[in-house]
């Protein structure tokens, strides 16, 4: 898969001109609703504590104090954070309801709310288009941008990145998988199919170089990742190589047909790169509020329930970190 080529830079809304900003904003706010719109979070107010939110399949984030304490004052007293994203970009982001483009459900969504509730804030969503996201960021209408963006070096030229999944390559089988691939050397000498100009192909041509010798992955290139999907249950190849989170989605979604290859030495992918919610480089403060905030999620397991509802635990990572990408 493509990986979408996002990038990100900003800066916060500050002073008089944020609260300017954020009264000018408010009809419009309020006639649009908020991000809780598919049932996934039912927010519930929790007194002078802040918010607390209910998430579908997974329970009932709390606020912490000591957690809401490390937030900037401004985030503090509006007690909102305001996220863009560009959906449907599914299971990070996606619409709840066809032909609705404010009310969102994915695993993005439902984490950035937990986190928000932890911190004991509201998180409230907004589609962008996808050339809109960065300017906005700059412009200070929001403050932070998700959805399965990945957090690599030249993006955090500009802006600061807090991980919350790790996804690389991933190789999807048949069911039963009956060549017996457990690695990427297992692909060498078979056929393999990828989606046209995707990282994929560079990794995969690289790797017939360096490991195959005389023995290459005969690859075969298709327009999408569902061409090679249907080449690949079409018994047209051995395997299929993708970004490995969208190869545990189609295996959910083609129910036994066919399996991801479970590699111990690749937990999260070959070559596995961050996804990461992004934040202005001026504004470490809320990022480290979030980092916090994330981590808590990790170990107390709600972070866990999360992946296992969107069916990623394979993504799933054991630290939070801040700007972590690998290339």
């Amino acid at each position: 898969m493509i990986v979408r080529p996002r990038s990100s830079t900003g800066r916060r809304r500050t002073g008089a001109l944020a609260a300017a900003a954020l009264t000018l904003l408010a009809p419009a706010l309020a006639s649009c609703g908020d991000s809780a719109g598919d049932g996934n979070a039912d927010k519930a107010s929790g007194g002078g504590s802040g918010h607390q939110v209910s998430i579908t399949g997974v329970g009932t984030v709390e606020p912490s104090a000591d957690l809401s304490g490390k937030l900037p004052s401004d985030v503090a007293a509006d007690k909102v954070v305001k996220m863009a994203t560009n959906a449907p970009y599914a299971p990070f982001i996606d619409f709840s309801a066809e032909g609705d483009t404010s009310h969102f459900k994915g695993l993005d969504y439902d984490l950035v709310q937990a986190i928000a509730a932890r911190l004991g804030i509201e998180a409230q969503f907004q589609q962008q288009p996808f050339d809109g996201l960065v300017p906005g960021l700059q412009a200070g209408k929001y403050d932070a941008i998700v959805g399965g963006i990945t957090d690599n070096f030249e993006r955090q030229a500009t802006a600061t990145f807090v991980d919350y999944t790790a996804s690389g390559t991933g190789v999807l089988v048949p069911d039963g998988n009956p060549d017996g691939i457990a690695t990427l050397a297992d692909l060498c000498g078979k056929k393999v199919a990828v989606q046209k100009a995707s990282k994929q192909v560079e990794l995969m041509t690289r790797f017939n170089k360096s490991d195959c010798g005389s023995s290459p992955i005969e690859l075969t290139e298709y327009p999408q990742n569902t061409d090679a999907v249907q080449a690949l249950m079409a018994k047209k190849a051995a395997a299929m190589v993708a970004t490995k989170v969208n190869l545990v989605d189609a295996a959910a979604k083609l129910d036994g047909k066919v399996e991801v290859v479970d590699d111990p030495s690749a937990p999260n992918g070959y070559h596995a790169s961050p996804n990461g919610i992004g934040f202005d480089k001026g504004d470490a403060a809320l990022a480290e509020a979030f980092q916090a905030a994330l981590q808590s999620l990790i170990d107390d397991g709600t972070y866990g329930k999360i992946l296992a509802k969107w069916k990623q635990e394979p993504i799933g990572i054991d630290k939070a970190t801040i700007d972590a990408a690998i290339d």
